[in-house]
């Protein structure tokens, strides 16, 4: 009997993903995808608790592996919120286009704002949005800057789904309409973001209230 292979969490990923574009289903079982890769199905739970896991650890990876490459350029940390958020799409739609057959397998035609299988990713995403230094109004209050800052997480993970669809849909060479969808919508939502000229209004509103200008 051959001897039992020692298995890592990115063997588990790989043939995981080789398996299901090959046979377009899941694994009938644990113990059937341990057998067929000569590895102890406990090992396979020293990892992952089901196959769905490894789904949402999937697509956390291709998160991390951005991050990595982002974390390679001397450059990057010195950009300023919008040009720090181009760079991770850039680099994050480059890694999936390197995995596009199973990035299709598992969102094309789903509803990606439910999907489970993104559930890290989005956890991971929202939290490097938050740590990316993107200007915000000083509201002086913990509670609506909460809300504030819930608002622009939520509203960047939409983004990123709709430009993931956009993705999928594209059949453009090299996805090149992928990266116009990305400079112009990005560029767009950090103008409509500005807050500079919100600020110079509310400035101008407490000056008001301060002085208690009488316009009667």
């Amino acid at each position: 009997m051959a001897r039992k292979k020692n298995i890592t969490k990115e063997n588990l990923i790989t043939w995981y993903m080789e398996f299901v574009l090959e046979n377009n289903h899941d694994p009938k079982s644990v113990f059937s995808f341990a057998k067929e890769h000569n590895f102890e199905e406990a090992d396979f739970y020293k990892y992952y608790g089901s196959f769905e896991a490894i789904e949402q650890s999937i697509f956390s990876e291709f998160f991390n592996n951005t991050i990595k490459v982002l974390a390679k350029s001397e450059e990057y940390p010195n950009y300023d919120a919008r040009n720090k958020l181009l760079s991770f799409y850039f680099t994050f739609f480059e890694m999936l286009t390197l995995n596009r057959s199973y990035v299709v397998y598992a969102l094309k035609n789903k509803d990606l704002k439910s999907l489970k299988s993104l559930k890290h990713l989005r956890a991971d995403y929202r939290t490097f949005v938050s740590n990316i230094g993107i200007e915000k109004i000083d509201l002086k209050q913990e509670k609506l800057e909460k809300i504030q800052d819930k608002a622009t997480q939520e509203s960047s993970w939409m983004h990123l789904l709709i430009t993931l669809k956009f993705w999928l849909d594209d059949t453009s060479p090299s996805f090149e309409k992928t990266d116009i969808f990305i400079e112009k919508s990005i560029n767009a939502r950090f103008d409509l973001m500005d807050i500079k000229p919100l600020k110079s209004i509310i400035d101008f509103g407490k000056f008001i209230l301060k002085e208690k200008v009488n316009f009667n």
